[in-house]
């Protein structure tokens, strides 16, 4: 059941459906209903989702180094390591920008090329994929079929925890009971900001979805289109062979019938010479040789 799910996510999109419907059906015929079920609800990747898991079925090793990137994000975000925070963001753009290229460039290998607004789809996913540990699994899988929602909360801070630079220097020794006291007004505007952020980014997931929703069903119409026409071009070649042979054969019957008139008059012309022929020898075939005149028979006078 799991191979038959990978092969399928492995497709892509414009292929999903038909494949899906096959294999729910083969699980029926074989008497499996809970395996035809699971399969009939699989829902069609969107293609940005297709092009994600092909970068993951491609590059398992990087795929596990992009989710400790993520579990050392979430780690420094808690502790308010703000060194750390700033290394791993630039390391996180770098990460994030290479990995939806080599993405892009797989997908137009595999045959389905990607627009630049599916490759932002790509990096969302993938920042998705660093901010929330449920959404670094289901990326992980292989098998989105849509790009997972981006977390509306930042990870929790740890009680007590302290920023490393305060720390070093000694200063407000009181700062973990401040800080139970008053929230960090800088940490409520960043909030706030991602907040905000996040929901814009969500309303245009959600348009980018429509809109990549509706060009698959046009690439399913045009890819329909194209078959009909092969069909339709392969009837035309059929009835033009067909016509073809048609006046091959009437050629042919043409000359035989020329040559049976050929023969025929051939045949006339003989037969009248010979009919000829037997009107001339009738008379002495049938009477046989002449009788010598009898003595007693009178004679015809001679002519003066």
């Amino acid at each position: 059941m799991e191979e038959v799910i990978d092969a399928l996510y492995a497709l892509p999109p414009a292929r999903f459906v038909g494949a899906r419907d096959e294999a729910a059906a083969g699980a029926g015929r074989e008497g499996d209903p809970a395996a035809r079920k699971r399969i009939a609800q699989l829902r069609r990747p969107t293609l940005a989702a297709w092009t994600s898991n092909t970068l993951v079925r491609a590059m398992p090793q990087e795929v596990e180094q992009f989710r400790r990137l993520g579990q050392a994000l979430r780690k420094a975000h808690r502790s308010l390591d703000g060194d750390r925070l700033r290394a791993l963001s630039h390391q996180q753009h770098v990460v994030i920008g290479a990995l939806a290229r080599e993405a892009q460039r797989l997908a137009g290998e595999a045959g389905t090329p990607v627009s630049e607004t599916v490759l932002r789809e790509v990096e969302q996913i993938l920042h998705a994929a660093l901010a929330d540990p449920e959404a670094a699994d289901a990326w992980a899988s292989g098998r989105l079929a849509k790009a997972p929602a981006l977390p509306t909360d930042l990870p929790g801070i740890d009680p007590g925890a302290v920023p490393p630079a305060a720390a070093a220097t000694g200063r407000r020794a009181a700062a973990p009971r401040a800080a139970e006291r008053r929230p960090d007004p800088r940490v409520d505007a960043a909030r706030t900001a991602v907040q905000n952020a996040q929901r814009a980014v969500a309303a245009r997931e959600d348009e980018l979805r429509l809109a990549e929703e509706a060009h698959q069903r046009a690439v399913e119409r045009a890819a329909t289109a194209d078959a009909e026409a092969d069909r339709a071009q392969a009837a035309r070649d059929r009835a033009h062979h067909a016509v073809a042979q048609a006046r091959q054969q009437r050629r042919a019957a043409d000359d035989a019938a020329a040559g049976a008139r050929r023969a025929a008059q051939s045949a006339t012309r003989r037969l009248r010479t010979l009919d000829g022929a037997l009107d001339g020898a009738t008379p002495q075939a049938e009477g046989g040789p002449a009788d010598p005149p009898s003595a007693d028979a009178p004679t015809a006078p001679e002519d003066t």
